[in-house]
C-alpha cells in the first residue's frame, strides 16, 4: 500500500491514484474501496494528509503520474477543494499524454451537478471567486463526468458496489498490462493455424519446424502474459536469471 504523500519514507510503486474529498469519504466509501483494491493486491496511492495548501504538492503530482489508473470519488464538497480541482486537471492532462484511465465514482452526488457545475459544486465556485485556473477546472469536471463510470445513487448495497468497482479497476489494470500481448498472441495463433494448413497440403520437413516455431512462440508470450497478470516486482523474478526481460513495472 502506497502511504501519504506527507510521508518522510519511500512511496511503493502503485498502479491506481485514488483521488477524493478527505472529508466526504475517506472514514467512509473510500476508505472501504481502498480496503478492498489493497485485498485484490492492487497497489493504490491514497493521500491521507489531513492538512492540505491551496497548492498541490510536487511529490503528489509524481504519484498521479506514475499510475496507470486514477480512481475519482466525485461527492458533494468535491468542488470546495481547490487541491481536488487540481488533482483533477492533472490526472485529465495525464489521460492525454500517458493514455491513463480515469475511473469516475458520484458518490451522494447527480452527475449533472459536476458535468454542469450545479447544486454544490456552483457553490462552490461562489467561493472560489476569480481565480485563474477556473475555467480549467470547470473543463476538467466536464470531461470527467463524461466519461464511463460508476454511479452510486443506484439502490444496492454499498458493499455489493465497491466489490464490483474494485473488480473493475482491476480488469482494466489487466488490460494495460496485457493488451498489447493479447493481440500478439492472436496474431501469431492465426499464423500457426495457417502454417498447419499449409503443412498439411505441402508436407516437408521445412513446413513443420515453420509451424512448430510459431506455437513456441505463442507459448513463450502466453508465459509472458500470466507473469505480467500477477504483477511481480523485477527482485521477485531475479530467480528467473531473465528479469531483464521483463521490464513492464
Amino acid at each position: 500500500m502506497a502511504w501519504s504523500s506527507s510521508s518522510s519514507t519511500p512511496q511503493e510503486k502503485h498502479d491506481v491514484f485514488l483521488s477524493f474529498r478527505g472529508e466526504d469519504t475517506r472514514y467512509t466509501f473510500t476508505g472501504h474501496l481502498h480496503a478492498t483494491l489493497t485485498r485484490l493486491q492492487v497497489k493504490t496511492y491514497i493521500d491521507y494528509n489531513l492538512l492540505r495548501g491551496d497548492e498541490i504538492s510536487s511529490s503528489l503530482l509524481k504519484a498521479i503520474e506514475e499510475a496507470k489508473l486514477s480512481v475519482v470519488v466525485f461527492s458533494k464538497n468535491y468542488g470546495n477543494s481547490k487541491w481536488c480541482l487540481d488533482e483533477l486537471v492533472k490526472i485529465l492532462e495525464c489521460k492525454r499524454t500517458r493514455g491513463q484511465i480515469v475511473l469516475p465514482i458520484f458518490y451522494d452526488i447527480d452527475p449533472s451537478h459536476v458535468r454542469n457545475q450545479t447544486g454544490t459544486y456552483a457553490e462552490a465556485f461562489v467561493k472560489h471567486g476569480q481565480v485563474d485556473r477556473a475555467q480549467k477546472w470547470r473543463e476538467a469536471l466536464r470531461e470527467a463526468a463524461n466519461l464511463s463510470g460508476w454511479d452510486c445513487s443506484v439502490n444496492r448495497m454499498e458493499s455489493e458496489l465497491i466489490e464490483k468497482i474494485a473488480k473493475d479497476v482491476l480488469e482494466k489494470l489487466n488490460r494495460v498490462y496485457v493488451g498489447d500481448l493479447d493481440q500478439q498472441i492472436a496474431k501469431y495463433e492465426q499464423l500457426a493455424q495457417l502454417q498447419h494448413q499449409f503443412f498439411q497440403s505441402i508436407p516437408s520437413h521445412e513446413n513443420w519446424k515453420s509451424h512448430q516455431a510459431t506455437v513456441q512462440r505463442v507459448t513463450e508470450l502466453k508465459m509472458e502474459r500470466s507473469v505480467r497478470m500477477l504483477r511481480m516486482s523485477p527482485d521477485m523474478l531475479s530467480h528467473l536469471g531473465q528479469s531483464d526481460n521483463y521490464n513492464y513495472f
